[in-house]
């Protein structure tokens, strides 16, 4: 039987902690937008930390399914990009003291992983733990986005209606963290946030203020948010300029928009959809943007 405490090292020399959040993504799953991973990026680029718990990747990571950079000068290797998985310890703008935990999901050993972050949970008293990523959705980016929220137990977040039913999904570390450490009387939960499907493979930080917004109402955390917003608007107002220079965009995003509006209104029915208006998928938008800049950087040369 392998040993939990063989995966970590743990500062000793970490402040006693009053109920603190954990807020974790593992990079690797699926997270349309970047979500997770700009949301608590950012968080880790503007707050001060310091790490406080490590866990062993060499154990952890398949090196060869994907393998790290390195740098190559002229004749020799000068850099390594080092894998690290690992707990911060910072502060809200209130001075919260609260945990991130970040880096590469692991590839293997995600039971011993939970019992092992399960043991550090319960040594730091954590009180929540709460997860975000991004899925893809077909909304349009000109309505607020949405969410859906996930938990180990009724009453844990302010209720949001979701579009889903019963579904089977291929398992990710952070659903089963949830899973497995709420079934044993740790509070969990997390946020989907819902990002227009063609915009699923770049970098929208919209998203990730709704997910941290999301945190913020649900665990009383305050973050510094004036970048991540101010991103957020210039990458929107990027979207408005390649849409509106493209009728067929422009189109595509109307009939998102008039079906999104008809959902929430009450009134999706078919005799209600919008008629004439080809809403093409995901893959078809994400096509469109593609030849778009393709077609402004050839214009640019």
């Amino acid at each position: 039987m392998f040993d939990p405490t063989d995966l970590y090292r743990l500062d000793r020399d970490i402040p006693e902690l009053t109920d603190p959040v954990l807020l974790y993504h593992f990079d690797g799953f699926v997270d349309a937008g970047g979500a997770g991973r700009l949301a608590l990026g950012h968080l880790l680029a503007t707050l001060e930390h310091r790490v406080i718990a490590t866990f062993d990747v060499d154990r952890l990571i398949d090196y060869r399914s994907r393998r790290p950079l390195m740098i190559f000068d002229t004749d020799r290797w000068v850099d390594y990009d080092t894998p690290e998985l690992a707990i911060h310890l910072t502060q809200d703008l209130t001075g919260t003291p609260f945990l991130i935990m970040t880096g590469p999901e692991p590839d293997r050993e995600w039971e011993l992983f939970t019992e092992a972050l399960g043991m550090i949970v319960t040594q730091l008293k954590v009180a929540k733990l709460v997860t975000v990523h991004g899925i893809p959705m077909g909304v349009p980016h000109t309505r607020p986005l949405g969410y859906t929220a996930h938990q180990s137990r009724p009453g844990l977040v302010a209720a949001q209606p979701s579009p889903f039913g019963k579904v089977r999904v291929p398992a990710g570390l952070a659903a089963l963290i949830e899973f497995r450490l709420g079934a044993k009387g740790h509070d969990t939960f997390g946020f989907a946030i819902h990002v227009p499907h063609y915009l699923a493979q770049a970098e929208y930080p919209a998203a990730a203020v709704t997910a941290l917004e999301a945190i913020t109402r649900n665990t009383g955390l305050v973050f510094p948010m004036d970048g991540l917003r101010e991103a957020a608007a210039k990458t929107t107002a990027e979207i408005e300029e390649q849409i509106s220079a493209s009728v067929e965009l422009s189109t595509a995003i109307r009939g998102l928009e008039q079906q999104f509006d008809a959902f929430h209104a009450g009134a999706a029915r078919q005799d209600q959809q919008p008629e004439n208006i080809h809403v093409p998928t995901g893959d078809e938008l994400a096509a469109q943007f593609e030849a778009f800049l393709a077609e402004q950087e050839d214009r640019d040369r």
